[in-house]
This record gives structure tokens, sequence and C-alpha cells, in this order.
């Protein structure tokens, strides 16, 4: 009997050392997956940014829908400028008071085009034809994509906002590890369900990743 005790009792302390063990150890690996899964999710969330800031420079508006933004970025081009000052006569003052008097303006000249996949992406257009897709092994999906206008005062401001839940991205993980990674309120971590840039709500481009992942702005 006494054997039988002890036979038991190791066991418990095993089992126990198990589950001490794998307290220590799952959230450390589920951290660095996530981590490695972030990272590769918010170098695509920066190519969508930089398109959809091209998008309005050269449109006025954000781009809402995935074909026509990669579209846009086929055939869209950036105008080379080039600013300088001048000055000419003001004729009507000379009229009226028949003094010269010059007035000081700025011309903006075009010097030529250059592609915006060119400037943007280097010619790699396979980043920005799969910038769209969460770009995690065994995810089957897209980014969420949203485009429109906000009002500030008397005017209509373009937004777009583009997002996917940290729960999709971890779809793999422990279940409770996941739920509480949607608690997480740290500036050294992606806050909130979501990994998100720009904003449908406020007037906004940035990313909400910390800049441990990089310039969010």
């Amino acid at each position: 009997m006494r054997f039988v005790i002890q036979i038991l009792l190791w066991l418990v302390i095993i089992f126990l050392a198990y589950l001490t063990f794998n307290a220590v150890y799952e959230p450390i690996q589920f951290n660095k997956i996530k981590e490695k899964r972030y990272a590769k999710v918010i170098e695509n969330l920066k190519d969508i940014r930089a398109s959809e800031l091209a998008h309005k420079e050269v449109t006025g508006k954000f781009q809402g829908n995935w074909d026509s933004l990669v579209r846009f970025l086929d055939t869209a081009e950036f105008a080379i400028t080039q600013r300088r000052d001048t000055t000419y006569l003001d004729e009507e003052y000379k009229k009226t008071y028949g003094v010269d008097q010059y007035i000081e303006s700025v011309v903006v000249d075009t010097l030529g085009f250059v592609p915006v996949k060119d400037s943007l992406f280097k010619g790699n257009e396979e980043r920005y034809r799969n910038m769209m897709n969460i770009p995690i092994e065994g995810v089957d999906g897209q980014f969420d994509l949203e485009a429109g206008t906000i009002a500030k005062g008397e005017s209509q401001i373009p937004v777009f906002e583009v997002k996917v839940a940290k729960a999709k991205i971890l779809n793999d993980q422990d279940r409770t590890l996941v739920l509480q990674e949607n608690e997480i309120q740290s500036v050294d971590d992606v806050n909130g369900r979501y990994i998100s840039v720009g904003s449908m709500s406020e007037v906004n481009t940035s990313g909400n990743w910390p800049k441990t992942y990089g310039d969010s702005e």
C-alpha cells in the first residue's frame, strides 16, 4: 500500500509539474507565433495604406474596392512637379495709379510622370496584387476594406479603414490565450480585437500597432 501511495504521489507531482510547465511554456510560444504573424499582416497593411494614400493624391478620394485599387495601381501615374517663384506686373494697379507694382507668385511646372506602381513597389507587381490577402498559412481570406467620407464642419473628408480580426490570424491557437489577446491594452502591443490601419470614424491613416512592428504613421 505504501508503494502504491508513493507511485500516486509521484504521478501527482509529475502532473503538477507538467501543468506548471505548460502555464509558462504555452504563453511564450503563443507570443512568438503571434508576433511573427502580426509582422506579416502589418507589412501588407503598410502596402495597402501606401496604395490608398496614392489613390487619394491622384483622385482626391480613397478606394473601397480591391479590384479597383489594383487597376488604379496598374495604370495611374504621379506627376513630377517643380515649384518656382516668379513676379509679374500688376496691370490694373498701373492703369489706376500710374505706378508699377509687381505681384509675387509661385508657378508649378509639370516635368513629367512616373507610374505609381514603380514609385511604391519598384516593379514588384506581386506585392500589390496580393496585398489584400491575409498572409498567414492556413488562413483563407482577405482584409476587410471600407472607404467613404465623414463630415467635418461643412466639408466631407475622405477616410478609409482596413482591418483583420486577431482571432482569424490566430485561429489555430489556444482559445483562452486568443481571448486574452483581444483584451490587451498596452503601448507595447496591438490593442483591441483587430489589427487595422485608417478609420471610418475619424480622419486618421495610422495603424494601431506599436513601433516595434515599424512606423504606424
